[in-house]
């Protein structure tokens, strides 16, 4: 995956400018920290969770005026964070980044140089299956690989109900950016279809934090298109932010379709290139930043527009 987040030498208002924004200033501020951050060792407490997940909690789609009832109800088991040795439930992400403390997963942070000890566990008493988390984006030894191949893998990717196992990865040079995570066990296309997935979102070394931060996994869920499990409007994330910010957009596609992910409004830089849409294909992923300014209540959604109207659609609003 290539780095998205962009160092662009011209001032925000010589870009403006230049390319006729009235938006977003046109991302152009990936701002660089004080001083490079020392490396540290990340350690995350994550379970395999039973839980029941309402596609449509509110029951409709807002736009064509479907009704949806007890269809959209599924039993599942989803990534969660916990404290240490698995002894209470965490946020699976700040409220700000994501709707839900479900699907996706656990937002894991880390540098480029840090060390990342995951230690997992499968509370799954509802399916008994086994399960397993794979990483993208970093390196690890085949012990922490968490894919399964009979008579090639080990306990790594299939981690039985009650079990536990440790996965220890390396953020290296080229591992900043935004990366996927999911089952890769026995169970892992009943774990994908479940919403079984998160992100690992990686800065550089001297990159500063973002001021908002949005997690976006575009995936079909039961007989519709989701945005972190959630389809249609009053359904899907609102995210918000402040004229000012420093917003990050991570994005990513799980299944087996290719999506084109759309922010109404604004655009970013790739490559130097001005865009608003981006494709992202099965288990690929980018993020890209700007600095807001652009005030309103905006549409963000996948531009396929079969996927949009099925329920891949969401809010955005930006306030002064």
């Amino acid at each position: 995956m290539i780095d998205r987040i962009w160092r662009v030498p011209a001032p925000a208002g010589t870009l403006r400018r230049l390319l006729g924004s009235a938006t977003a200033a046109l991302v152009a501020v990936a701002a660089a920290g004080p001083a490079t951050a020392a490396a540290v060792t990340r350690e995350y407490w994550v379970g395999a969770t039973p839980t029941t997940w309402n596609i449509v909690p509110n029951g409709v789609d807002a736009i064509l005026g479907t009704r949806y009832g007890n269809e959209t109800i599924l039993p599942t088991v989803t990534y969660r964070r916990y404290t240490r040795g698995w002894k209470k439930l965490l946020r699976n992400a700040p409220a700000r980044n994501v709707d839900s403390d479900r699907i996706p997963g656990p937002l894991l942070h880390a540098r480029v140089g840090d060390r990342i000890v995951v230690h997992f566990k499968n509370f799954d008493t509802r399916f008994n299956r086994a399960h397993s988390m794979h990483f993208h984006g970093v390196s690890y030894k085949p012990s922490s690989d968490g894919a399964y191949l009979p008579g090639f893998s080990g306990r790594d990717a299939e981690v039985k109900p009650g079990q536990t196992w440790t996965y220890k990865l390396r953020a290296g040079p080229q591992s900043a950016g935004f990366w996927p995570y999911h089952d890769h066990s026995t169970s892992m296309h009943e774990s994908l279809a479940g919403g079984m997935y998160g992100g690992l979102s990686i800065r550089g070394r001297r990159e500063r934090a973002p001021d908002r931060e949005f997690v976006v996994v575009l995936a079909p869920t039961g007989d519709l298109q989701t945005i972190n499990g959630h389809a249609f409007v009053g359904n899907t994330p609102v995210f918000s932010a402040r004229v000012g910010d420093l917003v990050q957009w991570d994005v990513m596609a799980i299944g087996s379709e290719h999506h084109t992910f759309h922010v109404h409004g604004h655009r970013w830089l790739e490559h130097g290139v001005p865009r608003d849409t981006q494709t992202v294909g099965p288990a690929e992923s980018f993020r890209f930043r700007w600095r807001e300014d652009a005030t309103g209540t905006w549409f963000y959604h996948c531009h396929v527009e079969q996927h949009m109207e099925r329920g891949m659609i969401g809010i955005y609003r930006v306030t002064r």
